[in-house]
């Protein structure tokens, strides 16, 4: 177990040196000029010039990216072009924003949608099932722009519930939490159906309703134990993307997160910030896929059997020699 966990954060420095790369390479060679950004279209080409000279635009691409990889490696993501913060320090901010916003809605689509496909399995044809597969597809096909302009319109404007932008109180979070947390439900309960189908008819869980074992612990201890590394896998992507691509719900909401943060620095042409930000979040990704790895050996221990050395192998590559050697004397 603790070799397959180092084997993995090993493998996190290619894919964060990769990410590194591609995102600096796909930023060298964007048109525009940053100093042009920051100073307007009125300046004077020996401000320009000076800029440049402060910021290193002249340098070459390889020159500029050794430079950015070593910073990196020291921890240092730069400095931002057009606050003159450092880009660790922009990040942090936004960050907890980013996080509530997708783990509250994480939380909700897992509380519903785990129970509303545990119900569409068990009830499987019924009028339940039917109503929370259309509900599923509602929210698997609908934009999240389109559902949150939809309920700001609703309990905002028409009804005057809730408020439709910013963060300060808890009123605050619900519409955009329970936008997020509608299209996650939606991926968490067609997964939770498929996966509790395919065990509800195992001969196990007959057997033990046979022993007569109440439907609650049937469902709950026999079925749905075994029904979970295709949930946990589903839950695992479903949070990368709501830390990648909350930024239109941040934008709808006006929240201060980290997806509008890389937006606003893309039209600023701030790049170290873009850079930065894309590369955290491409971190967190990396750490979540370990997480939920390592999630798969506690839930399953077939796959925690995989990973654990057995001397079962030892005495086998024991006897492989013994009758090599025996051979060989014949």
């Amino acid at each position: 177990m603790l070799k397959y966990v180092l084997g993995r954060i090993l493998y996190m420095i290619p894919v964060l040196l990769g990410i590194i790369v591609i995102v600096f390479t796909l930023i060298f060679f964007t048109p525009g000029d940053p100093a042009m950004s920051l100073l307007g279209e009125n300046a004077t080409p020996e401000l320009v010039a000076r800029i440049h000279d402060e910021l290193g635009l002249d340098d070459g691409y390889i020159i500029r990216l050794s430079r950015y990889v070593v910073g990196v490696a020291k921890l240092d993501l730069g400095i931002s072009y057009r606050t003159r913060q450092p880009v660790i320090t922009e990040i942090l901010s936004r960050y907890p924003t980013t996080l509530k916003l997708t783990f509250g809605s994480v939380f909700l689509g897992i509380l519903i949608g785990v129970i509303a496909g545990i119900v569409s399995a068990v009830k499987q044809y019924s009028w339940l099932d039917k109503f929370f597969t259309t509900f599923s597809l509602f929210g698997v096909s609908a934009p999240s722009f389109w559902i949150a302009m939809l309920l700001v319109l609703v309990f905002s404007l028409h009804l005057r519930l809730l408020p439709a932008t910013g963060n300060y109180t808890l009123k605050h979070w619900i519409l955009p939490v329970f936008t997020m947390g509608l299209q996650c439900s939606a991926f968490v309960m067609r997964m939770t159906r498929s996966s509790m189908l395919e065990v509800i008819r195992q001969d196990y869980v007959r057997t033990a309703r046979a022993k007569g074992q109440k439907e609650f612990i049937v469902i709950t201890r026999h079925a749905l134990k075994n029904a979970l590394v295709p949930i946990i896998t589903i839950i695992g992507i479903q949070i990368t993307g709501f830390l990648a691509g909350a930024v239109l719900i941040e934008t709808v909401f006006a929240l201060p997160g980290l997806g509008r943060l890389i937006v606003d620095s893309v039209s600023f042409k701030d790049y170290p910030l873009v850079q930065g930000g894309v590369l955290w979040i491409g971190l967190n990704c990396v750490i979540i896929n370990l997480l939920v790895d390592i999630i798969y050996c506690f839930v399953d221990p077939r796959i925690k059997s995989q990973f654990t050395p057995i001397k079962l192998f030892k005495n086998m590559d024991k006897k492989n020699s013994n009758t090599l050697d025996v051979k060989t004397d014949v």
